[in-house]
């Protein structure tokens, strides 16, 4: 393939990208129209963190989901006060917190994912299984190279040897 069509192909997936993400943001602004009091999706992605990954300090949470701790503070502000989140005392070190998922916390991750699951088995019925397992293969590898390659930008140079 030359470095043409490489482009060609990279500016059609580019495109169904946004597409996508565009879709993806308007069905979840519709969504919260809907149900005016909804956690938005930065927030509701750190309750799936705690349920996913277990107890953790906010300063590691924040940097799992690449935020800034005073953003993610005020978001696991609205989680506790909703009780999906509660804090409790570090067992390692009783002076931290560590941010725990309840029991309703974990009861609305698992209706969300189940409907979220739903729904995408459902938008692929008609497609064969090697298609869908094809395409959950390489959405995977394309989502883990952006992820490294994004990570890789943000982080600091180091400098050169001489």
């Amino acid at each position: 393939m030359t470095a043409t069509e490489e482009l060609r192909t990279a500016d059609e997936i580019g495109s169904q990208l946004v597409r996508l993400v565009r879709l993806i943001e308007r069905v979840q602004a519709q969504y919260h129209a809907e149900h005016p009091d909804a956690v938005d999706r930065a927030t509701y992605l750190l309750l799936v963190h705690l349920v996913k990954d277990g107890p953790r300090r906010a300063g590691a949470l924040a940097e799992a989901v690449h935020s800034d701790p005073s953003t993610v503070s005020r978001q696991v502000a609205q989680l506790v006060r909703l009780g999906l989140v509660e804090r409790v005392a570090d067992p390692a070190d009783g002076r931290a917190t560590l941010l725990v998922a309840t029991d309703e916390g974990r009861r609305v991750f698992d209706e969300n994912r189940q409907l979220r699951n739903r729904g995408i088995a459902s938008l692929m019925a008609e497609w064969p299984d090697d298609d869908r397992q094809t395409f959950a293969r390489l959405l995977a590898r394309f989502t883990d190279g952006f992820e490294n390659r994004k990570l890789r930008a943000t982080e600091p140079a180091t400098p050169a040897r001489a």
